[in-house]
């Protein structure tokens, strides 16, 4: 193990002081997600996209590896309940979908015979495992596409039902009128009757 996996999965581990599975996973899927894409690690400010499938855990290890962030706008969770993340580089718009192996907790188990608990014996081989073991990759398109994801600075209106003000061209139209996702039942949550 490399001493920059080692140096990111003690930064991973320290914001729950303990190392699990699923950090290693996010630190490596990090790590290997940004060189697909032609990418270094941490990225550039703003040079790509990173969309997690699931919180927990597997996050801070993605946040760790990548340096994205939901503050820079960099990091976005679509709560799928999936160890799973997209990587977009947003110079070529080139997308790729990480995801482990499906048979990666029995591989794992190859890599650290003398461990007998399951658990730590997918700790350790997470941390050695050749990439190609860990993940499987595939070509993605963003639905929508980078542009609109990415909006532009300084765009904002106010919800014609609500009076919210909408940012980052997120509302929708209804008989012409901008609208809040919330307004037209599409938001995670609606006013309590």
């Amino acid at each position: 193990m490399s001493s920059f996996l080692s140096d990111l999965l003690k930064q991973s581990s320290a914001r729950h002081d303990h190392l699990c599975p699923r950090q290693v996973l996010g630190v490596r899927m990090g790590l290997t997600g940004l060189a697909a894409i032609g990418l270094e690690a941490p990225m550039p400010r703003k040079a790509a996209l990173v969309f997690i499938e699931t919180d927990g855990c597997f996050a801070d290890g993605i946040e760790v590896a990548t340096g994205a962030t939901v503050g820079h706008r960099t990091l976005r969770m679509k709560d799928f309940g999936k160890i799973a993340a997209v990587f977009a580089n947003l110079q070529t718009g080139q997308a790729l979908r990480l995801a482990p192996q499906l048979d990666i907790r029995e591989s794992a188990l190859r890599y650290a015979p003398h461990v007998k608990s399951r658990y730590y014996a997918q700790l350790k081989g997470y941390q050695v495992m050749p990439v190609e073991e860990l993940f499987s990759f595939e070509a993605v398109l963003l639905e929508p596409p980078l542009e609109v994801i990415i909006s532009r600075p300084g765009l904002r209106t106010k919800c014609a039902r609500c009076g919210e003000e909408i940012i980052n061209a997120r509302q929708v139209f209804e008989n012409g009128l901008p609208l809040c996702k919330t307004c037209v039942g599409i938001g995670y949550y609606r006013p309590k009757p």
